[in-house]
């Protein structure tokens, strides 16, 4: 099989995905994003899930071509002996395969971690799951909202006497598939001096549990609960958004210098000699009287006229963006962050770009996610015999 080039950081890496909707294919964009060649295997009936989520563009689904650039698609049916031969052939020439299919699923098609091992010694293979691959959970199903809620998550997003409210975005999702990417980096490092390759287990729940530095800290030494502040930090003030003449505007006046600038940029600078805001501590256990006086002024103020005073003056604030303010904001264009790929039926797809900037390997910027079965034609050099390769090659949709 040829090898697609690349001088991105992971150039020179296979990567097998068996991943659907979000955690496992994020990861293993980042992969192919940093250079690695990523074979997306799909089964032949659709596909990824994702690839039936709108909005379309010729029929493509869009979240699908971003979430899936930089990768190849192969189309094979993991139920079929000849479909399972040809993932575990494949398997044989990789390094990494990542999957996010419910515990027991991959042992179930006879192309877990064991079975691969038996054929590669080598290969690095990386589980994504709502639970994990052990405990009392594991068999059940876990979506992203399932794990921010037993992570504790949702019990601190929102407002106060509030419904329950998720993040805004699948952070367990995503801080999973973050996880699994750093997971696999490691573990080929690790393999570069061993020789061997080791399973990977990342959970949604457990990493969105990871997140909780703050509440961890005040339950463990204090055995307090926290619950839901709004916008307001845990343990900081004044750090949240304030009400401005026409919206909001973040401010984050966490050390004493930044709160003195503040005061002196709103001209509240008795507020520096009121016994309540004295200390980091004591602004805390008094936000709310703080907050109601340092609106008096932003009130009066557009959110611009806030963010301008304060960037004069040093302290940390910010707007609060919608996303099509996002999307056509002036510094990420000033630094390319978007970008225009290919597709050979989609035509041109706008994508985000990788936040992680190199200075001499860039992330790589090839191609939006591509129609399924696409690559199926590069299969050959596996040892089917020529009537087992027109089998596999005119497998799935889109298939050469």
């Amino acid at each position: 099989m040829t090898r697609a080039q690349t001088d991105g950081p992971l150039s020179g890496f296979t990567v097998l995905e068996l991943g659907v909707f979000m955690a496992g294919p994020f990861a293993t964009m980042q992969l192919a994003d940093l250079g690695a060649r990523v074979i997306k295997v799909e089964n032949p009936d659709g596909g990824d899930q994702t690839r039936a989520t709108g909005p379309h563009v010729s029929g493509e689904s869009a979240p699908f071509m971003l979430l899936n650039r930089n990768k190849e698609s192969v189309s094979l049916d993991l139920k079929t002996p000849l479909g399972r031969e040809a993932f575990l052939r494949l398997a044989e020439h990789a390094d990494v395969i990542v999957e996010n299919m419910r515990p027991g699923v991959v042992s179930r098609l006879g192309v877990d971690y064991s079975s691969v091992r038996e054929r590669n010694p080598g290969i690095v293979y990386a589980s994504a799951s709502g639970w994990g691959q052990d405990g009392p959970l594991a068999p059940l199903a876990g979506l992203d909202i399932m794990a921010q809620a037993r992570s504790g998550l949702m019990s601190i997003t929102g407002y106060p006497d509030s419904p329950p409210a998720k993040v805004g975005v699948p952070i367990c999702d995503l801080t999973t598939a973050l996880y699994v990417a750093l997971a696999v980096t490691a573990a080929l490092h690790e393999r570069g001096r061993s020789g061997e390759g080791q399973h990977i287990d990342v959970s949604l729940l457990e990493s969105g549990v990871s997140y909780a530095v703050w509440e961890a800290a005040a339950y463990f030494v204090e055995g307090r609960v926290g619950g839901p502040n709004g916008s307001a930090h845990q343990n900081q003030a004044p750090y949240q958004a304030v009400r401005s003449a026409d919206g909001y505007a973040t401010i984050g006046a966490n050390t004493a210098r930044n709160w003195q600038r503040l005061c002196e940029a709103f001209d509240l600078l008795d507020l520096l000699d009121d016994d309540r805001f004295e200390t980091p501590y004591s602004r805390m256990q008094n936000r709310e009287e703080l907050i109601e006086l340092i609106e008096v002024k932003t009130t009066t103020m557009t959110t611009e006229r806030i963010c301008e005073l304060l960037n004069e003056a040093g302290v940390p604030c910010a707007p609060i963006n919608d996303y099509g303010q996002v999307f056509t904001d002036e510094h990420l264009h000033a630094r390319d962050y978007f970008w225009d790929s290919p597709h050979p039926v989609a035509g041109t797809v706008r994508q985000i770009g990788s936040p992680m900037r190199f200075s001499r390997t860039p992330a790589r910027r090839a191609h939006a996610g591509p129609p399924l079965g696409q690559d199926n034609g590069n299969l050959d050099g596996l040892g089917f015999s020529d009537d087992e390769l027109r089998v596999l090659k005119n497998t799935g949709k889109g298939a050469n």
